[in-house]
């Protein structure tokens, strides 16, 4: 006889994993700092109608050094807390960065007929954050080779 046959429900959930609700917290806390930081930049430098998105753009490519140095000071520099990953790395940095509002630019862009600048900064935000992450790991691990052990 099976669990269909007898009508009971036979799915097998999984126990919830002790010590989410701590990172879940930290990333909650740490996407509140970052996105009220995120919303401030856009309040101090606010985007012109059809023009080049700067402000989003410069947000996303200074998170994205900032995520270079912190990964390499996490993981390769000292062992840290459980907690500081969820917390900076997805939560402050993750609420920072914003390639939502990135897309949304792109696509506002193109329809207000401005098809040109939609693909420069398409591109620009592709190479800059990329460059800016490179950069970033770059950087740190440099400093780290410097410091006396």
């Amino acid at each position: 006889m099976t669990a269909q046959d007898t009508g009971t429900d036979a799915t097998v959930r999984p126990a919830p994993r002790h010590g989410q609700a701590a990172v879940v917290a930290a990333v909650a806390a740490g996407g509140a700092i970052g996105a009220t930081a995120r919303y401030a930049a856009s309040l101090l430098w606010p985007a012109h109608s059809g023009g080049f998105p700067w402000t989003t753009f410069w947000v996303n490519v200074s998170g994205c050094a900032v995520i270079g140095v912190f990964m390499v000071l996490v993981v390769e520099a000292r062992a840290v807390h459980r907690l500081v990953r969820p917390f900076f790395g997805t939560g402050v940095l993750g609420g920072y960065t914003t390639f939502s509002t990135y897309a949304v630019d792109i696509r506002t862009l193109l329809d207000e007929g401005h098809p040109a600048t939609a693909l420069a900064y398409l591109a620009a935000t592709l190479l800059a954050a990329l460059t800016a992450v490179r950069l970033g790991v770059t950087a740190a691990r440099r400093l780290l080779l410097r410091r006396p052990r």
